[in-house]
C-alpha cells in the first residue's frame, strides 16, 4: 500500500498534459500549454525550479538558452528578473502560485520538483507553502530524487507523492538497486516509469504494492496500448485529442 495509505482517484481518472497542451506555437509549461490542458479536460504535468530568492517557479531546464535564449541559469536570477523573461509564445515564465491559482480544486496537477543532492529543504519547503496558500485537492508533487519526496512524507504528509524512475542511461543491476533504495527512502504513494521501461518487473511490483504506476511520456498509439497494459495512467505528449 501507500505510504500514507491513500491511493488518490484523481492520479488515474484523466490523462495528465505533460508540460500542458503544448506545439504549434503553444509553449511548454506555460499559461496557454495549461489553459489548453484545462480546456481538454486533461490533468497537467509540470516542471518546478527555484529562483535564486527561493520561489518556485515552472520551467523543465536548468539553463534559459532553449527556450529564451539566454545563457543564464533559472537558479541565478532572483524572482523579479524571472517574472519579465518571456517563453517562445509570449507568455511569461510561470510561478507555481500562478499555476496553482488556474488550477483550483477542479484540475488534477502533478508538480515535478527538479533538484539535485541531498540539500532540497529550502525549494521544497516554498513549494509546501504555494500548496498551503493554495489549499488545492487535486495535487501531487513528484520527483527523480528521493530526498525530494522523502521532505514531504516528513512535513506534508497529506501531500500526495510520487518517485519518478528511469532505467536510461543506466545498467540493469545498478539501475534495479537504484530504484529499490529510492522507493525505501521516499515512500511515495505511486510511481512515474519511463514509457521506454515498461514492462518492468518493478512496475509490476509497485502495483503488487498497491502503488498506482503512471508513465511518461507516452507519444503514439503504440505507447498508448503498452500503457494500458502495463500503467494505471498515462502523462502524454500528442495531439489534442
Amino acid at each position: 500500500m501507500p505510504a500514507s495509505g491513500r491511493k488518490p482517484d484523481f492520479l488515474t481518472a484523466t490523462p495528465f498534459a505533460h508540460r500542458g497542451l503544448h506545439g504549434q506555437g503553444v509553449s511548454e509549461n506555460g499559461m496557454a500549454a495549461f489553459d489548453a490542458a484545462i480546456a481538454g479536460g486533461f490533468g497537467i504535468e509540470c516542471d518546478v525550479r527555484p529562483s535564486r530568492d527561493g520561489i518556485a517557479f515552472v520551467f523543465h531546464d536548468a539553463n534559459l538558452l532553449r527556450l529564451a535564449e539566454r545563457p543564464e541559469y533559472v537558479a541565478s536570477l532572483d524572482a523579479a528578473n524571472l517574472d519579465n523573461i518571456a517563453l517562445p509564445d509570449g507568455g511569461m515564465i510561470p510561478r507555481l502560485s500562478t499555476l496553482l491559482a488556474r488550477c483550483g480544486n477542479e484540475v488534477p496537477l502533478l508538480v515535478e520538483i527538479k533538484a539535485n543532492g541531498r540539500h532540497v529543504a529550502n525549494l521544497c519547503d516554498e513549494i509546501a507553502r504555494d500548496l498551503d496558500r493554495a489549499n488545492t485537492a487535486q495535487i501531487a508533487i513528484m520527483s527523480f530524487n528521493p530526498y525530494a519526496v522523502r521532505w514531504f512524507a516528513r512535513h506534508r504528509p497529506h501531500v500526495t507523492k510520487g518517485l519518478v524512475v528511469t532505467q536510461h542511461g543506466r545498467d540493469r543491476l545498478r539501475g534495479g538497486i537504484e530504484r529499490t533504495l529510492a522507493l525505501w527512502l521516499s515512500k511515495p504513494d505511486f510511481v512515474a516509469c519511463d514509457i521506454c521501461d515498461l514492462p518492468s518487473r518493478f512496475a509490476i511490483h509497485a502495483r503488487r504494492r498497491g502503488l498506482p504506476v503512471l508513465t511518461w511520456t507516452v507519444r503514439n498509439k503504440e505507447e498508448r496500448v503498452r500503457a494500458a497494459l502495463h500503467a494505471d495512467q498515462i502523462i502524454f505528449e500528442g495531439p489534442r485529442d
